[in-house]
């Protein structure tokens, strides 16, 4: 009886679809300027990541992902933060064509100013690289 329950609890893997949702968040945060919660919210990404099934995420594509997440959620400034999230946004799109993240459309947009995409879940352009700055600062390059 313990032994299934020790199974059971190392049994408990992140779905794919939950990476997308924390990626959306640190995203959203990083739109409003909070390097707080994106910080946080990058460090959700972290544990997640690890508990992510390696049939379903390459060993490969879970070490890049977690060496970008892991410079935002150990930065406090906005500025260092929008710059590791360029390669996080990349290498998310990486994984987005190779394992379906979400029944949902997935939208890669890209800022030309930046010359940086990242991932939305809607259409509409809210920049993460700029913010309030240049919040509509884009344009949607392509639908998964």
């Amino acid at each position: 009886m313990i032994i299934q329950n020790a199974f059971a609890q190392d049994n408990s893997k992140t779905a794919p679809s939950q990476l997308l949702s924390l990626y959306y968040e640190i995203k959203d945060a990083l739109v409003s300027g909070n390097a707080n919660t994106a910080s946080a919210k990058a460090e959700e990404f972290v544990k997640a990541i690890g508990s992510v099934d390696a049939k379903v995420v390459a060993d490969a594509n879970r070490d890049v992902l977690l060496k970008d997440a892991i410079h935002i959620s150990e930065s406090k400034d906005l500025k260092r933060q929008r710059e590791y999230f360029a390669p996080l946004s990349d290498n998310m799109f990486a994984l987005a064509k190779a394992v379906k993240l979400s029944a949902d459309p997935v939208y890669q947009l890209y800022c030309p100013m930046k010359k940086a995409s990242w991932l939305s879940s809607q259409q509409a352009i809210k920049n993460p690289y700029y913010g309030t700055a240049m919040l509509t600062c884009g344009k949607v390059v392509a639908t998964l």
